[in-house]
């Protein structure tokens, strides 16, 4: 971790439009769960259906994208990111301080909203807030690290990345079986079924299968954009 990155990324991201973005996405759903609260719509099954939806299959993952990219991809796009591996600051400090920057910003911006949400929504039953927030959590790490490498890799990384959330695991992962088993969406339902007994709530990955694939991602991903990084400096020499 290098202290003055973050601080960087950190004021970068928060100064922004990407900013607007952070903050109205999770607001939509604070406002949805206020509205459902007060209309008296907040039952079990539709309380589990918005925060699975809408707070995990949505929220998190455009969170996640805005994050992830920003990271670090306006940085390579502009060339400012020569002027970090010109300084002595090993290239996977450099990427994991990008990814605990891109992490702190996803659990400000979709597990705290996910959390306020769930609580006005249903409470404590059926331990499904807990249940909810965990599984947003993990989701968002695997997310953030993913979305990071790709930043370092493409310079199309939100449209590479809005294909995946979107197509793959939104429209494929509905009608095929083996998109969902690749999907990180479904790793973190399946944390987040094995802590609450709501039946609403259903993983089509066994956890067994869903914790390691998520730890795999987050480092595999990790490693990869800090290989990445290692050539861009290669390329810039030359």
């Amino acid at each position: 971790m290098n202290a003055t990155i973050a601080m960087i990324t950190f004021r970068a991201m928060l100064g922004r439009r990407r900013a607007l973005l952070l903050l109205a996405l999770p607001a939509l759903l604070v406002v949805l769960a206020v509205v459902l609260r007060w209309t008296g719509n907040n039952d079990l099954d539709i309380s589990a259906n918005v925060l699975q939806k809408f707070g995990l299959a949505t929220l998190l993952p455009l969170l996640a994208l805005i994050a992830g990219t920003g990271v670090i991809g306006p940085e390579i796009d502009d060339g400012q990111i020569m002027y970090v591996l010109t300084k002595p600051i090993p290239r996977q400090v450099i990427v994991l301080t990008k990814l605990a920057v891109a992490i702190v910003l996803v659990a400000a911006f979709s597990v705290v909203p996910t959390l306020l949400a769930g609580l006005l929504l249903t409470g404590t039953t059926a331990q499904l807030v807990p249940a909810f927030t965990v599984g947003v959590l993990v989701g968002g790490v695997a997310y953030s690290a993913v979305f990071v490498a790709l930043a370092v890799l493409s310079r199309n990384a939100v449209t590479i990345g809005l294909l995946y959330a979107l197509v793959w695991e939104t429209l494929l992962g509905s009608f095929a079986p083996g998109a969902k088993s690749a999907s990180i969406q479904q790793w973190a339902l399946s944390v987040t079924d094995a802590l609450t007994p709501a039946s609403p709530v259903s993983s089509s990955v066994d956890l067994g299968v869903a914790i390691p694939l998520l730890i795999a991602v987050t480092v595999g991903a990790a490693f990869l954009a800090a290989f990445r990084l290692r050539s861009l400096t290669i390329a810039s020499a030359e």
